[in-house]
């Protein structure tokens, strides 16, 4: 037997093969400043965010290659961006063809990198190569940094154009890449930093890639000079995605403690599904290709359905558990309640656009479909007890479907039978073109009756709702049509809830508005009243809020006067600095008088007109879902049956909140 001494032992060549003959160079650079959002998707503090990860992915790439196991990530004080790993270290040999360094044609050039030499890597999360060349020409400045073959070397860059030879700095005896970046201003809508965004998507990242470790350190400093906004973590995981499920699931209450646990491998296609049923009433699945969140799923996830689908199914007809059932179990049943991740790692990956939401590769269906039947009929036929439970559940979910399409029929037929079918309580607007209409959600009808008054006829449609809608996080389907204000809301829009090939989609054809905004009192009810809407938005109707027609108003809290004169102020801040201004500097003013909104019936309809509703001035945030996974999470959290998450997080954000007494 021969032996190939350029392999480790899992396979992959050593770092003596990885050199500048492996950088293949497609195309130039020249389309990125011009058209970033072609190849980041935005310009906004998602493009920025998504910076990063441009950056990361090649430090992943070497991970899976065998090469890396450590990779830190800085947010240094003036919102550059600095990430170290333990790679082989991008190599800085003459490139035969571009007759430059490679470094400098990984750097500079669009469909340059490793990753499009096979021998190279065998898997990449990376795929279409604009990676950290892309960043490079989006970025005022940047600085790469390799340590390689014992040796120390720079080059340095100003919006994607060297401005250095590549230098030779001195000796090192550590292997690995750092990049350091400093976002352009007048591409970037903001260059502000959230650690948050960042953590959470080190932290997937360490789930989704076992024995990798990632630190995220904010090296920044409060604006008054103190350490307010340094943070330090640490991001590690043996269990993979075993733990990941757990962590997704802490705010819910599973039914067996261990999640089932699917590893398979088949033409040199990975899958790995983690899998818990618990006590709620969604659906859950979270899918990643080569570690790159696939938001719109794919063929990885239709393999994965059609294999839970399949396999429950014929082990409850075979068992005779839905003998007793009128009616036929549909897939979306054996998917309540259902927390899973589905994970591939596939060589040649084919994604529908650049931002790589949906998988399209056709031989992962029956891939993933045939490794993940395999390991649930196992597990069902070696616990019959839990296989029970789930059918029992299952059986539940589908009556309650049933329940609920009966209800939603209702509804419906309701609204055909009275006409347009429009709660009585909507102040509708006078125009029909849903693009420039907006309707308001609004807490009570004695702000909903001051927010009629002062609205534009025209385009603002007004709705009040009475108190608390229910919250769906606790309730199952059929409930949320016997609840008065969510009908309302579903009638009011247009909008409806479908059935459609076995899956739950929200029809939009009848969409009235492409505003909706909620507006509640900027206290603790009118916080608790915001989040029950938003949790029901995002159960019920995310499309909504995927397409960016959901906004919050955000009402002032403080009207600050002096005489004849009076400004609004949205915070402590702007209420301090309206304040010196009024005074002329003077410690004391007494004829300064501040008044504390404490609710939108507070205002006349003059002032909500000129502070929230008037979009000349009006200040709206829209809704937007940053993370999948960590929305799901916070949302069981805040409104779900565990209590400890709810009290850990309210114990450990309760400083930042506005709570009045």
């Amino acid at each position: 037997m021969s032996e190939n001494k350029n392999e480790d032992k899992k396979g992959n060549k050593n770092n003596s093969d990885y050199s500048a003959d492996n950088i293949q160079a497609l195309e130039g650079l020249e389309a990125v400043r011009k058209r970033p959002g072609m190849y980041i998707g935005s310009t906004d503090t998602k493009g920025l965010h998504h910076l990063v990860w441009e950056v990361v992915d090649n430090s992943i790439d070497e991970h899976l290659a065998g090469h890396c196991d450590m990779i830190n990530i800085y947010i240094q004080p003036d919102n550059s961006i600095k990430v170290v790993d333990n790679g082989r270290g991008i190599p800085v040999g003459m490139h035969e063809k571009l007759q430059k360094s490679a470094l400098e044609v990984v750097m500079t050039v669009l469909h340059a990198g490793g990753k499009f030499d096979k021998d190279t890597y065998k898997v990449s999360g990376g795929l279409h190569g604009v990676g950290v060349s892309c960043v490079n020409g989006l970025s005022e400045y940047l600085k790469a940094e390799v340590h390689r073959e014992g040796k120390v070397f720079t080059q340095e860059y100003s919006e994607g154009i060297p401005t250095t030879e590549v230098i030779e700095k001195g000796v090192s005896t550590n292997n690995g890449t750092t990049i350091i970046f400093k976002p352009d201003a007048t591409i970037f809508e903001t260059l502000e930093y959230k650690y948050d965004v960042l953590a959470v998507r080190c932290r997937e990242l360490a789930f989704l890639n076992k024995g990798l470790t990632l630190t995220l350190e904010d090296e920044r400093v409060a604006a008054d000079g103190k350490e307010g906004k340094k943070k330090k973590e640490t991001f590690h995981s043996e269990g993979g995605l075993k733990e990941f499920v757990k962590f997704i699931d802490q705010s819910r209450t599973p039914l067996f403690e261990e999640p089932i646990h699917v590893i398979a491998s088949e033409d040199n296609v990975e899958v790995e599904v983690a899998m818990q049923y618990n006590t709620s009433y969604s659906e859950n699945i979270f899918s990643f290709v080569n570690n790159i969140k696939t938001h719109e799923g794919g063929t990885h996830v239709a393999g994965f359905r059609r294999a839970v689908n399949r396999v429950f199914s014929k082990y409850a007809e075979d068992n005779g558990l839905f003998s007793k059932l009128k009616f036929k179990v549909a897939g979306e049943d054996f998917r309540e309640g259902l927390t899973s991740i589905v994970s591939v790692k596939v060589p040649e990956p084919q994604f529908k656009g650049q931002t790589k939401g949906e998988l399209g590769n056709s031989e992962v269906t029956g891939i993933v479909s045939r490794a993940v039947g395999e390991a649930i009929g196992h597990y069902l036929e070696e616990n019959p007890k839990k296989a029970k439970i789930i059918i029992d559940k299952v059986i539940i979910a589908a009556t309650a479907r049933h329940a609920a399409r009966k209800a939603r029929e209702m509804v419906q037929r309701k609204n055909v039978l009275t006409g347009t079918g429009l709660p009585g309580k909507l102040s509708d607007c006078s125009s029909k073109d849903a693009s420039e209409s907006e309707i308001f959600l609004v807490e009570g009808d004695s702000a909903g009756g001051t927010a009629k008054q002062g609205r534009d006829r025209h385009f603002q449609a007004i709705l009040p709702l009475r108190g608390k809608i229910l919250n769906v996080e606790k309730a199952m389907e059929y409930k949320i049509y016997e609840n008065e204000e969510i009908k309302n809301i579903f009638t009011a829009l247009g909008v409806s809830i479908e059935d459609k090939e076995g899956e739950r989609i929200l029809n939009m054809e009848k969409l009235r508005y492409h505003k909706v905004v909620i507006m509640c009192d900027a206290d603790v009810d009118g916080s608790h009243i915001s989040t029950l809407i938003l949790t029901f938005f995002f159960r019920y109707m995310r499309e909504l809020v995927e397409q960016g027609f959901v906004y919050i108003a955000a009402p002032p809290l403080y009207q600050v006067k002096k005489g004849k004169k009076a400004e609004y102020a949205w915070n402590d801040e702007e209420r301090a600095e309206l304040i010196k201004q009024f005074s002329g500097g003077k410690e004391e003013d007494n004829s300064i008088k501040i008044q504390r909104y404490k609710g939108l019936g507070e205002m006349n309809d003059t002032q909500l007109w000129e502070t929230t509703m008037n979009p000349e001035t009006r200040i709206l945030h829209q809704v937007s879902i940053m993370d999948g996974i960590e929305a799901d999470n916070v949302f069981s959290m805040l409104m779900g049956e565990e209590v400890p998450p709810r009290r850990k997080f309210i114990e450990e954000n309760a400083v930042y909140a506005n709570i009045d007494a």
